[in-house]
């Protein structure tokens, strides 16, 4: 095999080149915002998908190290390198940080440049930025290229405290409201996020910000496109397949199971997370890398404060005003999930121009519903869920059912008794979130041409054909999937079809009985 380097969780272009890594070039986007005539721009992708490699690429590029990106695109289209000073923040380092810590935080990043630039350290926060800028365009005679990275990390650890968010709404407000009196001596700005908070004064007074995020021109400004990895990265899915015993074509195919699936416009090339990407291409392994790195707090209460239902994260409908909720004023949850990657375009109406959203593919789906998983169960009893989710995908690998419904009753028994009128949807929200989180594929309340199928669950061999009944025979719910020829709705399907029928009691709350 020949050796590849990858560069995982090195985020500067740099360090990249120089260690001659792998490097996806996307130094024509810096161009073209360069270039624009707009000079301030604002950029939403989940975390860890390259947002801070771009800035790093725009520091490198403004700054005027051309040796740096000699063969890259970049190269041929920029004729008139010119260096300008560079203020650069990084705000996902101010997270973590209690209220009263957050001011001096934001003043020691601006204090970051007191050697490089004589301005004044004793002013408040947002004079103290207006200062520097100032200081930095008089004392080197040139624009100031102000770069802002994860600009709403702070406001996302307080989002649930209500309490301190306009506290800290207003101590942000503050820092960014030097940006606007200066855009005369400010060259291009550009700042990076996860979310889009109107009230911060780069949104609410700005009028020139141009919002990228899900502009056509810039759809694969970060993550990996299909096309990329299939040419760029050809030597590094043969040498993945080699490892795993799969052709080229299955191994491709493990890839965009597993890390694509992300499309930030309506025309959108397909998008591979490059997190996962990198990490299975440098461990030769396909595991869950992006999702399992850390789950945000707030993407969890978010998902607790709705009530979320596992399926409600299936084919959901949306217009595009829907997007541009800023996070603080939603009365939903879908705008953050989208924003943050939990949630993609699917497919786009234009005529109707209505987008369809769903979970990417199978690292976030079974990341997030191992989340949902653990909020049905007490602390003390999630290890126990955990097991019995692995020994039934075990069971499902080898189509033995008996396992697999005994695990999912001894399942359903550590689940808190909750008081729910519709019984039989609630444990199919239940049975669906189990064996989701088991590796399978499952739908519920799939329609066929003659009605719903309650739960359908789908392996590499076997299609589970599930029709539940409350206080009814299981007998009778085989004799419904028969009526109603459930299983015609896979009769091209090569793999073998089993029909099940469940019954659950509600006095004892759980399955009594299958057939």
């Amino acid at each position: 095999m020949e050796e590849r380097r990858y560069a995982i969780g090195i985020q500067n272009i740099e360090t990249i080149i120089n260690k001659k890594a792998i490097y996806i070039d996307k130094t024509q986007y810096v161009y073209k915002m360069a270039q624009s005539v707009g000079n301030f721009f604002f950029l939403s992708r989940p975390r860890r998908f390259g947002k801070t490699l771009f800035v790093s690429t725009l520091q490198h590029y403004f700054e005027g190290h051309k040796d740096l990106f000699e063969g890259l695109k970049i190269a041929e289209l920029e004729k008139d390198w010119e260096s300008y000073p560079v203020l650069r923040f990084d705000l996902s380092k101010v997270k973590g940080v209690k209220l009263e810590q957050v001011e001096e935080y934001l003043l020691g990043l601006l204090q970051d440049y007191k050697d490089k630039y004589d301005f004044d350290t004793t002013l408040p926060l947002g004079k103290q930025f207006d200062a520097l800028i100032k200081a930095a365009f008089e004392q080197t005679g040139k624009q100031v290229v102000i770069l802002v990275d994860e600009y709403d990390a702070i406001m996302l650890d307080f989002i649930h405290d209500e309490e301190s968010l306009p506290e800290v709404r207003r101590i942000v407000k503050n820092f960014y409201s030097a940006l606007k009196p200066n855009a005369d001596k400010i060259r291009f700005a550009f700042l990076t996020g996860i979310t889009k908070f109107s009230q911060l004064s780069i949104f609410s007074e700005f009028n020139n910000i141009k919002n990228i995020s899900m502009d056509e021109n810039y759809a694969a400004i970060c993550g990996i496109s299909k096309d990329e990895l299939l040419t760029q990265m050809k030597i590094d899915i043969e040498n993945l397949g080699k490892e795993l015993k799969l052709d080229f074509d299955s191994t491709v195919q493990a890839l965009i199971d597993n890390y694509d699936g992300y499309h930030f416009t309506a025309n959108s090339p397909d998008i591979f997370n490059p997190y996962g990407l990198m990490n299975a291409f440098s461990d030769k392994k396909i595991k869950n890398y992006w999702f399992d790195t850390a789950t945000p707090t707030f993407i969890i209460e978010l998902l607790k404060k709705y009530d979320v239902q596992p399926t409600d994260l299936e084919n959901i409908r949306v217009q595009e005003e829907d997007f541009n909720v800023p996070l603080e004023n939603s009365d939903s949850y879908i705008p953050t999930l989208y924003q943050s990657g939990y949630l993609t375009i699917k497919t786009y109406d234009k005529q109707r121009n209505n987008y369809f959203l769903d979970i990417p593919n199978k690292e976030v789906r079974i990341g997030l519903m191992k989340n949902l998983f653990s909020n049905y169960l007490e602390m003390k009893d999630r290890r126990i869920g955990r097991l019995l989710a692995s020994d039934i995908q075990f069971a499902l690998e080898n189509n033995d059912l008996d396992t697999v419904l005994e695990n999912t009753k001894k399942i359903i028994q550590l689940i808190p008794y909750t008081d729910v009128k519709m019984l039989e949807g609630h444990y199919e929200q239940i049975l669906f979130l189990i064996y989701t989180v088991a590796g399978a594929d499952v739908d519920i309340e799939k329609r066929t041409h003659t009605g719903r199928i309650d739960l359908t669950l789908q392996t590499k061999t076997a299609i589970y054909i599930m029709e539940f009944k409350v206080d009814d025979t299981p007998e009778n719910a085989l004799a419904q999937i028969e009526e109603k020829k459930y299983a015609e709705r896979f009769a091209g399907d090569s793999r073998k079809i089993i029909k099940i029928g469940v019954q659950f009691s509600t006095e004892e709350k759980n399955i009594v009985d299958w057939k």
